[in-house]
């Protein structure tokens, strides 16, 4: 059951990086929880299409150097990698987009049943990844 969870939790993440929106969609359970960092709790499929869509409009995000961890029964599971974005368009309430680039260590903890995504936790430093992003890329200048 370990190898299963962790086969899905790498599927998940190829997914995402292929911006395979159905591949990634058709891993998760209908009734999916997603605890986005620093955020609120949705549920469900159509929420979680929705934050997809709305990530890829703003970010090119990639994950990279994946650790993959699960528990013996398959039922939990964890993810620790570093993610390489471009801050594409501005985010409501962030500071404005230039397309610069980040780089954050991120952490992810995973429920599964029936081999799929029950619920996913994201956890990155916020402010590691505001103070990244308040210059502006480089070649563009800073708006006043």
């Amino acid at each position: 059951m370990r190898e299963k969870a962790e086969r899905t939790i790498r599927a998940y993440y190829a997914a995402f990086n292929r911006q395979d929106l159905d591949g990634f969609l058709d891993l998760l359970a209908d009734d999916v929880v997603h605890d986005i960092n620093q955020g609120k709790r949705e549920k469900g499929k159509p929420a979680f299409r929705r934050f997809l869509k709305r990530m890829n409009e703003l970010y090119r995000e990639t994950v990279v150097d994946l650790v993959v961890m699960a528990s013996a029964d398959g039922r939990r599971a964890a993810a620790e990698f570093t993610i390489r974005g471009t801050y594409l368009k501005s985010d409501k309430g962030l500071p404005p987009a230039s397309g610069q680039a980040y780089v954050l260590p991120v952490g992810a903890f995973f429920a599964l049943k029936r081999g799929k995504v029950a619920r996913v936790s994201n956890h990155y430093n916020l402010n590691d990844w505001l103070a990244q992003v308040a210059k502006p890329a480089r070649g563009t200048k800073k708006r006043r």
